[in-house]
């Protein structure tokens, strides 16, 4: 595995991507795993570099790709100081953003994957609506969007979660995420839906997460056709095996759960969000 990280941020002057934030000392640690995304992976990256919170660094983890994804992210630290590139051997999205956390320096971290891309003010808002909550996570609505381009369906999770709302449901879309290091960094574990289990885990550490709000999603998803996350039968097969074997809840606890996981799957495809 390599690292290859430039000093300084691109553009503001500040020494290194643990400087000063718009809100006291938060810098944020983006992570993105990347495989084989070159079609995708510049809005990505322009979606990060392009946010109103300049405080950050963008850490790509290269999960041995080979397509032209690398080249890309290397072009793009040689004009923005601010991005990272971590290169390794074919692991698997875990691994990747692992590699990631481990190699972070921010205050806080968010997560995107290759081929999702986010509002400008996202990791403002965000961070100002845990300051004002005196939160240690934050989430947002988001948009789902099919490769065409055409808008699928908003998701629009509660106002706030705690570990038993979100036992009941995956409401955190993973790209709309964002945790204050204080509260301790975990692994993303090797299983179907492993993001799932890893927000399931930051709420328990801190109790309770705030969504951000804004006139517009501060989020888009790209839905693929045949995605792994799109076959329902795996998607309840990774929920019963995080309610056991993860969060280790007894067989009434885990049943109420999944009861509870499958009405709320069926209303979001009712409503076109599945």
């Amino acid at each position: 595995m390599s690292d290859t990280t430039a000093a300084g941020r691109a553009g503001d002057g500040d020494s290194g991507p643990a400087g000063a934030g718009e809100f006291g000392t938060a810098v944020v640690s983006v992570i993105m795993p990347v495989y084989n995304a070159e079609s995708t992976l510049q809005r990505s990256i322009d979606s990060v570099l392009g946010q109103t919170h300049r405080a950050l660094e963008l850490i790509a983890v290269d999960d041995g790709s080979s397509d032209g994804s690398a080249a890309l992210i290397e072009a793009q630290r040689q004009h923005d100081a601010r991005v990272r590139l971590i290169r390794q051997a074919n692991a698997g999205v875990a691994a990747a953003r692992n590699a990631g956390i481990a190699a972070a320096t921010g205050s806080h971290v968010a997560f995107l994957d290759s081929d999702d891309w986010w509002h400008p003010r996202k990791l403002e808002l965000q961070l100002a609506q845990m300051q004002r909550q005196s939160a240690q996570v934050a989430y947002c609505s988001y948009l789902r969007v099919a490769e065409s381009g055409r808008t699928l369906s908003r998701v629009d999770p509660p106002a706030e979660l705690g570990y038993r709302d979100l036992l009941r449901s995956n409401y955190i879309g993973h790209l709309t995420g964002i945790y204050d290091r204080r509260i301790g960094d975990a692994p993303f574990l090797k299983i179907g839906h492993e993001d799932y289990a890893f927000w399931l885990d930051r709420l328990r550490r801190a109790g309770r997460a705030v969504r951000a709000d804004h006139d517009e999603p501060l989020a888009y998803y790209l839905v693929r056709a045949g995605s792994l996350s799109s076959n329902k039968l795996h998607a309840a097969r990774w929920q019963w095996r995080i309610y056991r074997d993860v969060e280790r809840l007894s067989l009434p606890q885990a049943t109420a759960c999944m009861a509870s996981y499958v009405v709320q799957a069926l209303l979001k495809r009712r409503s076109g969000a599945a």
